[in-house]
This record gives C-alpha cells, sequence and structure tokens, in this order.
C-alpha cells in the first residue's frame, strides 16, 4: 500500500488524487530528500506564515477583548462559531500540514535517506520534532484530545483514526521537546531569529505547558531559557515593534517580513484616516482601561487618574500602544473630539479637515482610540508593514516564568524580579522611575500578573491564550465592547458638560478586567457590540464538520 501523509486538511474530497502527496519544491518522496540540501528546503517549510496563521494578522486578538471594530464582534467573541468556523478550520488543517511534513522527514531520516553526516541528521530530527511538538502542543490547546500519530499511515489508517488522550500526546510532545533541547544549538553562526534553537524550544515548551497547566514544567523550561544568558530585553520598548528593528536580541523566534521576500502585510485598515488609511480595528476600552498609573495602581484606585486626560500619568506602555489625544501622529495632530472639526497637518503646517473625528468622517474610530503599537511612518508610503512576525520573545518568557511561580505557591524575589525587569524596561526613556512590583499574596500576584501581561504582551497575539488558560473568558467576553456617543449627543452630553473624554473613572474588578458601568449608567458611552461567550463549549475549539463527517470515529466536541 502506497504511504501518504496524513493531512486531515483535505479528509472528504472525493478521491485521494486530491490529496497533497507531494513535499516543498514539488518534489515526490519517491525522489526527494535525496541530499542535504533537500532536508534544508523541507525543515524551511516550517518556517513559512500559514503555519503560523493564529500569529500573523493579527488573528487571535480579534477574538479577544483588546479588539475594536466599529459595531462588528469577531464570531468568538459573539458565541458564533461553530462547526465550519473558518479560524478553526484553517489552524486544523494547517496544523496537521505540519505534523505530516515533520513525520515525513523524520521517516526519512529514519531510513537514512540522504547520505547525511550524523551532525546534519540530529539537526535535522531535532528540528523536525521540535517543530512537531510546538504543532501538537497548540491543537491540544484548543481542542483537547486529538488524532495523533508519529509516521506516515495508509489511507486505510488515516480515515479511521480516532482521537487520543491529549495526556498521551503531551507526553510525546515533551520527548520531542527534550530531543531537540539536546540536539539544538543556543545560536547559530551569524543572528537568526527564524531557525529553532535550544532557547526557542525552552521558550515553546514553557509556552505549551502554561497552557496545559503544567506549571512545573512551564517553570523548569523558562527558567533554563533565562539561564542560557542569550536573549536580553530591547532598551526600548516602543522601537522594539517597528520595521526599522530586525534580529533584536529581544526576539527568540520570529519570522521575518521583507519587501525583497514578497513578505509584507497591508495595514491601511489600522492607519489614522487623517494619514490616509482607513482606521477600521483599534485597541479597546478594556485595553485602555488596563495600563496602571505611574504609582503602580489601577485607574480606580489611583488618584493620579484623571478620566477627562486619561493619558496622563499612565504607564508609558500605553502611549506606546495607543495614539495620545492632542499629539502628533503620522503627520497630523490626532484628536477625536467631535469639535475638533479641523487639526494640523504638522508636515505643511496647515489646518486641515479632520477625519479622525466622527463630525467629520462617519467611520473614524468609534471609540476614539487608534492603534500605535508597531505603527511606523513606512506604513503610510504603501500601507505595507514590514515588522517581522514576532512569535516568541524574552518578555514573554520573563512573565512566564512569573506565572508558573506564583501558581506554584512559590512566591519569592524571582518572580518580582521577573516582573520588575518587564515593567522597567517599559519606562526607559520616560523620564519616570518604574513603580516596583512588591511581594504580595497569591491572588494579588496573580491578579498584577494578569495585568502585567495584557499591558506588556498588548495586540501581540497572546491575549486569548490568556484568557482561556485563565477560565476568563467566559467573563471578559459577555460584557459589551463600548465606545463613543454618537457625534451630536457626544458634544451635548460629555463635551460640552466638561466631560470629555470619560464622564466617570471604570473600575477594575478583583480579576483585573474593567468595568464601565457607571459610565452607560450615565448615558455617557455606548454598547458598540455585545460580546457573548459559551463557557459550557467555547474553551474547546470545534473539530472541523468534514474531518467528523468522513471519520466516525473523529467525535466532535460537546457542544458542535
Amino acid at each position: 500500500m502506497k504511504k501518504i501523509y496524513l493531512l486531515f486538511v483535505l479528509l472528504g474530497l472525493t478521491s485521494c488524487a486530491d490529496l497533497e502527496l507531494n513535499p516543498p519544491a514539488n518534489a515526490s518522496t519517491e525522489n526527494w530528500y535525496s541530499d542535504k540540501k533537500e532536508y534544508e528546503i523541507s525543515i524551511a517549510d516550517f518556517y513559512r506564515e500559514y503555519l503560523w496563521d493564529l500569529d500573523v494578522n493579527w488573528t487571535s486578538e480579534r477574538m479577544s477583548d483588546n479588539w475594536s471594530q466599529r459595531q462588528v464582534m469577531n464570531s468568538y467573541a459573539s458565541a458564533g462559531i461553530n462547526s465550519e468556523w473558518g479560524v478553526s478550520t484553517d489552524f486544523w488543517h494547517n496544523t496537521y500540514k505540519g505534523i505530516s511534513r515533520a513525520n515525513t522527514i523524520l521517516v526519512n531520516l529514519k531510513n537514512n535517506k540522504g547520505n547525511l553526516s550524523d551532525l546534519d541528521k540530529k539537526q535535522f530530527e531535532a528540528e523536525a520534532r521540535a517543530f512537531r511538538a510546538i504543532f501538537y502542543g497548540r491543537l491540544v490547546f484548543y481542542y483537547g484530545d486529538i488524532p495523533f500519530y508519529t509516521d506516515k499511515l495508509t489511507i486505510e489508517e488515516a480515515f479511521s483514526m480516532g482521537r487520543t488522550d491529549k495526556k498521551v500526546v503531551l507526553d510525546q510532545v515533551y520527548q520531542d521537546f527534550d530531543f531537540a533541547l539536546a540536539h539544538l544549538p543556543e545560536v547559530y553562526k551569524g543572528t537568526s531569529t527564524a531557525r529553532l534553537t535550544k532557547g526557542a524550544v525552552y521558550a515553546f515548551k514553557a509556552r505549551t505547558a502554561l497552557n496545559l497547566l503544567d506549571y512545573r514544567t512551564a517553570k523548569e523550561a523558562s527558567e533554563a531559557c533565562i539561564k542560557l544568558g542569550v536573549y536580553e530585553l530591547q532598551e526600548d520598548y516602543a522601537t522594539y515593534f517597528l520595521s526599522k528593528t530586525k534580529n533584536s536580541k529581544e526576539t527568540i523566534f520570529g519570522i521575518p517580513r521583507l519587501a525583497t521576500l514578497n513578505s509584507t502585510l497591508n495595514v491601511k485598515n489600522f492607519v489614522t484616516r487623517n494619514a490616509g488609511g482607513a482606521n477600521v480595528a483599534q485597541p479597546s476600552w478594556d485595553l485602555f482601561a488596563s495600563y496602571l498609573c505611574i504609582d503602580g495602581k489601577t485607574i480606580d484606585e489611583s488618584p493620579l487618574f484623571n478620566s477627562k486626560e486619561p493619558f496622563k500619568n499612565r504607564d508609558p506602555r500605553l502611549l506606546a500602544t495607543i495614539a495620545e489625544f492632542d499629539q502628533p501622529f503620522l503627520g497630523y495632530i490626532y484628536n477625536p473630539r467631535p469639535d475638533a472639526t479641523k487639526v494640523l497637518n504638522t508636515t505643511t503646517g496647515q489646518q486641515v479637515k479632520n477625519k479622525d473625528t466622527r463630525s467629520v468622517d462617519t467611520y473614524a474610530s468609534y471609540n476614539g482610540l487608534s492603534l500605535k503599537k508597531g505603527v511606523d511612518e513606512d506604513w503610510i508610503d504603501d500601507y505595507l508593514m514590514e515588522s517581522d512576525i514576532v512569535i516568541m520573545r524574552y518578555a514573554d518568557v520573563l512573565l512566564m516564568l512569573a506565572e508558573a511561580k506564583i501558581e506554584l505557591g512559590e512566591l519569592d524575589q524571582q518572580v518580582v524580579e521577573s516582573m520588575n525587569k518587564v515593567r522597567a524596561r517599559g519606562y526607559h526613556n520616560s523620564g519616570i522611575t518604574a513603580p516596583a512590583v512588591a511581594l504580595g499574596s497569591q491572588e494579588e500576584m496573580r491578579r498584577l500578573l494578569r495585568l502585567e501581561r495584557r499591558v506588556e504582551l498588548a495586540w501581540e497575539n497572546r491575549r486569548i491564550e490568556d484568557l482561556i488558560r485563565w477560565k476568563l473568558a467566559e467573563k471578559a467576553l459577555n460584557r459589551p465592547n463600548y465606545g463613543l456617543l454618537d457625534p451630536k449627543p457626544l458634544q451635548s452630553q460629555v463635551v460640552d458638560q466638561q466631560l470629555w473624554f470619560w464622564s466617570d473613572t471604570p473600575t477594575i474588578d478583583a480579576d483585573g478586567l474593567p468595568v464601565f458601568d457607571r459610565l452607560l449608567a450615565r448615558g455617557t458611552i455606548k454598547v458598540l457590540a455585545s460580546r457573548a461567550f459559551d463557557s459550557q463549549k467555547q474553551y474547546l475549539w470545534p473539530i472541523p464538520s468534514k474531518e467528523v463527517i468522513i471519520n466516525a470515529n473523529i467525535k466532535q466536541n460537546p457542544g458542535y
């Protein structure tokens, strides 16, 4: 029986001729893997964007409470997903593509195909097994028990496979990670953040373990990554995310974007309307309210917070993430007030029509905010972004270590030192000394850690994993997405009453989530869209319907 790649991707198609039987470079399995170069080409396929689709174009950030998009709500955040949900289908299919290709490489290495040196064989095996571990770890997190295999399969085997207990899968995941750790280098000759290193494997092992609540392994792996001494926080938070920043020592694993590689992202929807963009989506008020004040207190606790001037006295990472009102941004003074019908073009020195207020342009930001994080002047020449796709960075590892130790009840100086390193870097060049995190109870430290992760990693596709892991999605995603009143009532009920921007201070609850009830009761804000999250089913994603239809042994997750 001829062997094939198992691509759960294409199960349900009418003939096996429709299956993707060829590895990269359109070579058949019979004549591929004949030398080192062909293995390198196959390994390179793991670094293509489609395998990391949850980390590209803010795909998973859109599902979270960090995201606002006019009066539209993402299907995941509105309980609108089913077994034909495109995000789940694409993620499932693409991830199994990656697993199938890893298995094919490993089978050929086992059969000693390619006449490789022992060193090359170990390198390729380590990379393939590490990627397989990453992919299986992600699948288990989102789906629970999954179809699991480590070899090539016949068509009959593929179509009869059921779901394997996630504990069995995780055991193999850890074995694969550990093999990779034993055989991958700490660094390569030259600088590359787009090839797996020992540090990257430690970091991915930590993320996998943390997401699956294996805090001991998460602690050990993140601590080992830190002890390598290879990575460090980039000095300035804001510049880290700009297109011009390449190969930062903070980046543990990333995929380069370059126009010369035909790898760019169209970002017109995230550019202000004055600068020629559409400004379709922006950071949510929930995120905006989550940044602490410079005294280290939440906005409802700090005497420094003024709801009429909400950018003042706030963590500098806020100013690096969201465009400040009445300040230059992309060639114009950014001002969403309804009475600011003209603004200064800072390039020409002329007053121009202000398209960034809804009193002038109906489709200006519905909540008054605009994304600044990563936004560079070079975006507005062609609305294409070349920033690296950062999938793992050092700040995340420091916070993973802190979280794992907090959950283990190991409340010590290592916890606060990890958090303080991240926070202090956020204050670099601000002229303000970062308020130090002080050791407290497990409950207090957990709340601080969750707030710290939210603001440090905002709009980096990490939030939805956090909400699922913390079982907070059922709370955060069952609260409305709020925004400004329409222009006329905004002017009369807020601006004319000297209440701009918020008429009152939102409160921050015990889980670190903002509450806008007082503002809504005053009638000075409006619900843009309702969120809805079904905790009975949405903590696991639906298996694509075609997989369940074609194979009776694959049972759907509950509720779908």
